[in-house]
Parts: C-alpha cells; sequence; structure tokens
C-alpha cells in the first residue's frame, strides 16, 4: 500500500507514481508524481515529464477552470499512461507543476481504496459478483 505523501502536501495527500510513455513506445519516463484527485474532470501531467519523453503539445489550447473559477489555458499531448500494469492512452493536458493530476478519466477505470486514517490507497482485491 502506497503510503500518502506529505513533503508537498498538508494534510498528506494520495500520489501515485505513473510512468508516461510515447504513443509510439520509443521513449518512457518513470516514477513520475501524480495526486489522486477524484474533483478533477481530466488527467493534468507536469511539463518537466516532457523533456525526457521528447514529446511537443498537439498545438490545442484548452481552457481550465479551477474549483474558485479562476481560468487558465493549457497544451495537451498523446501519450500513453501507465498505473497499477494498466495502460491508459489518451490526450492529457500540461500543466507547469511537479506533480500532475490524475482525474476521472483515468480514475473511473480504476477501483481504488483511499484509506485516510492509516494514510495509505491501494488498489483493493476484486470483488466476486453474484448474480
Amino acid at each position: 500500500m502506497p503510503a500518502y505523501e506529505g513533503g508537498s502536501f498538508a494534510p498528506p495527500a494520495p500520489v501515485a507514481r505513473v510512468v508516461l510513455r510515447r504513443a509510439d513506445g520509443t521513449a518512457t519516463a518513470s516514477d513520475i508524481p501524480m495526486l489522486i484527485d477524484s474533483g478533477a474532470d481530466v488527467t493534468l501531467i507536469p511539463k518537466s515529464a516532457l523533456a525526457v519523453l521528447g514529446l511537443v503539445g498537439a498545438g490545442q489550447r484548452y481552457q481550465l477552470v479551477a474549483f474558485d473559477g479562476t481560468t487558465s489555458e493549457c497544451e495537451a499531448v498523446h501519450a500513453d499512461l501507465i498505473l497499477l500494469n494498466r495502460r491508459f492512452r489518451g490526450q492529457y493536458l500540461l500543466i507547469d507543476h511537479d506533480v500532475g493530476i490524475l482525474g476521472r478519466d483515468v480514475l473511473n477505470h480504476l477501483r481504488l481504496l483511499l484509506d485516510g486514517p492509516a494514510l495509505t490507497w491501494d488498489e483493493p482485491a476484486p470483488v466476486a459478483r453474484r448474480d
């Protein structure tokens, strides 16, 4: 079970370490920190990861609206995001932060357990369905 990270967050927060890969598979960047944020609609990747991958933006810009109503624009890239041995191929937005954000476009494909009192998170074993 990965522990919440407290160094960059107060109170501590669930952060996953992901692998980013060029869609053509020619380059990867490992250990990219991503805040697990079920309040975020989309996944946001730190621009710092792009240097390793040699990716450039797709040219389109998108407007983001923060929880407080402020707006900003960012560029998008096409990449593979690998988390918990699953590949998520898609278009992700770029941000000027050291930690990215895993949004519901990825999280809604996963079953995660956030254990706040223990300050850990995990992917629990599948539950057998009864029909």
